[in-house]
């Protein structure tokens, strides 16, 4: 039997950065907190513990004074930093470009829309540590919009600047985009139908969360059994898990080796391995280990 490794698949640029980041003050400094998982997978969080790596929650900065504290990939709000600056806390701000080009935007969409009595609306989960930190740039008034359908608390009225999350999928972003189009063709406001600026819109989904849809579409496709890795903590791992199951049913979603079902390799000739970007490729390779082993039982 065949197993191959998803050769796309392993961390996105960002969660490289935080993590080469925490490695080399590791490595320097033998200490470093965390505020929060520094990625959605529980088993490279455990190896970074290892090493000295201690996560963190907000109430906890009080006590760090005179600290160093690492911001992960997903940012942060706000006023994160100006309590760090007020606790003489040294920040290591390993936010990943593209979430902190999307902060400064949503900002920017805020201080224009409050003249006017516009909205900020998030396309994202809540609580996520990504919309925490895009929420606060609106000091916390932005509507956050978790599927296409739920439009109801858009007031469509008022002018709407629209975002998404980084991670979240480009077809469900595409179709609420639609339902608010729709909604407000609807309205009975000419005035509102006819400007082109009530509304806007913006692409702010990861490209490589995107590409790796259409990737792992022909990856799932090729292989008779496809094992996805991924926290059960992350967002873009079930997105991306829920996508392949679409085009191979046979499609099971793991946080590691020891969750491989002997089952899962009767009566196949391949077998793949995929997982998240924040999935760590030595991860897949153990997984890929186990897959022997139990082939040789």
């Amino acid at each position: 039997m065949e197993v191959l490794i998803d050769d796309k698949a392993g961390y996105c640029f960002g969660v490289v950065k935080a993590i080469g980041a925490a490695e080399e003050v590791l490595k320097n400094e033998g200490g470093l907190y965390c505020l929060g998982d520094i990625v959605h997978n529980s088993a490279e969080v455990e190896r970074l513990k290892n090493l000295g790596l201690e996560v963190i929650d907000h109430e906890m900065l009080e006590g760090l004074r005179g600290k160093k504290v690492l911001i992960r990939a997903h940012g942060e709000p706000p006023e994160t930093y100006r309590r760090a600056e007020r606790l003489d806390i040294k920040l290591v701000d390993a936010t990943c470009p593209i979430v902190l080009a999307l902060q400064q935007r949503i900002r920017k969409g805020y201080d224009e829309m409050r003249p006017v009595g516009g909205q900020i609306v998030i396309f994202g989960k809540p609580g996520h540590a990504e919309v925490v930190g895009l929420t606060g740039q609106t000091d916390g008034t932005a509507l956050i919009v978790s599927s296409p359908d739920d439009i109801d608390a858009i007031d469509v009225n008022r002018p709407i600047r629209l975002y998404s999350q980084t991670t979240k999928s480009r077809e469900e972003y595409r179709q609420l985009i639609d339902n608010i189009n729709e909604r407000l063709k609807q309205s009975g406001n000419q005035t509102i139908r006819q400007s082109s600026n009530h509304f806007v819109a913006y692409d702010t989904v990861c490209n490589r969360v995107a590409n790796r849809a259409r990737d792992l579409e022909g990856f799932a496709r090729s292989v008779d059994v496809l094992l996805f890795v991924a926290g059960s903590n992350s967002s873009n791992g079930h997105y991306l898990y829920e996508y392949c199951r679409k085009v191979q049913p046979k499609t099971y979603l793991i946080g590691g080796p020891d969750e491989v079902q002997p089952q899962w390799l009767e009566e196949i000739n391949s077998i793949g391995i995929s997982g998240a970007t924040s999935t760590p490729r030595w991860l897949m390779e153990e997984v890929k280990k186990t897959l022997y082993d139990l082939m040789t039982l």
